[in-house]
């Protein structure tokens, strides 16, 4: 059975000031979001998954259903709540984090299948290995990160937060420890810069977490049970979020699951404001220059 991709597109685009999940970046105004689904077509998954919100239904279809003669596409809705019963909740502007994205899609997979964000470019090697991985490797008690080494994804207009992943000897993920303000200094690469902390040295080859993920599809039960128990904790939080590194990290530590860390040398980057946009459109020119994509992309 081909593995499924999960992609992330319910975020609002606030600070970026409009729909950047589907804001053209490519010669013939390609999305990001389009550059990992040509990946995952090339790398051999079978179907493609969207997180969205209601509201976002009708550009993405528009945009999307034509997909549908080259990869299966389905649509799984992100609502802002998630009701318990004999549990009151306090209005929310924002749904509970990453991890409520993937469990909606609970009920149309049902495959090892693999998550992304849909505004994170994560490199055409990143897809074959993942599909390798989900393939070959995945299992109940073994998913998967790809790892990214730190330089390749840093900014050139600041600093970046990044988690840096600790590995054991098997390399499966042990934690990730929250890194923040991280910049080239000189020839080095440190955290804490532009802070009232001293600048301190971390190794740019380490391997970070860009929210990659290969899951087997008995995560689902781990997280409604995860995400229940956090919903019945925060209830009166109106901000609270539940994350993946949350489950994760959870899940890790009770050795109900090991995570194997894939390296890849492929570069990542983002688009979180609209000034990330000319540093975007550069990259995958780049990559076209060099025969990774068509200029066409279809």
């Amino acid at each position: 059975m081909k593995p499924t991709l999960l992609i992330l597109a319910a975020g609002m685009g606030s600070r970026y000031g409009g729909l950047k999940q589907i804001d053209g970046i490519g010669p013939n105004q390609e999305p990001i979001i389009e550059y990992s689904i040509y990946d995952a077509i090339q790398s051999g998954f079978g179907k493609i998954v969207f997180v969205i919100r209601t509201e976002f239904e009708a550009a993405f279809k528009e945009r999307f259903d034509g997909f549908k003669e080259r990869i299966k596409i389905e649509y799984a809705f992100q609502p802002v709540q998630y009701h318990l019963d004999g549990v009151d909740l306090v209005e929310r502007q924002k749904p509970w984090g990453t991890s409520h994205a993937v469990l909606v899609a609970k009920d149309v997979i049902d495959q090892p299948f693999a998550v992304i964000n849909a505004d994170d470019y994560y490199g055409a090697g990143s897809f074959k290995l993942m599909h390798d991985f989900l393939v070959n490797h995945c299992s109940p008690s073994k998913m998967s990160m790809i790892g990214y080494t730190l330089s390749n994804t840093l900014s050139e207009h600041g600093t970046v937060n990044r988690g840096v992943c600790q590995l054991n000897q098997n390399n499966e993920l042990v934690e990730v420890i929250e890194r923040t303000k991280i910049a080239r200094v000189a020839d080095k690469v440190c955290f804490d810069v532009d802070s009232d902390q001293e600048p301190t040295q971390v190794d740019p080859a380490s391997n970070v977490s860009m929210n990659y993920w290969g899951f087997h599809p008995s995560i689902f039960a781990h997280i409604e049970k995860g995400l229940h128990s956090f919903i019945r904790q925060n209830n009166t939080d109106p901000k609270a979020e539940y994350y993946i590194p949350n489950i994760v990290t959870n899940l890790i530590e009770s050795k109900e699951m090991a995570v194997e860390v894939i390296p890849t040398n492929d570069n990542w980057f983002g688009v979180t404001y609209k000034e990330d946009k000319p540093m975007a459109v550069k990259a995958i020119h780049q990559q076209i220059e060099k025969g990774v994509y068509p200029k066409n992309l279809w």
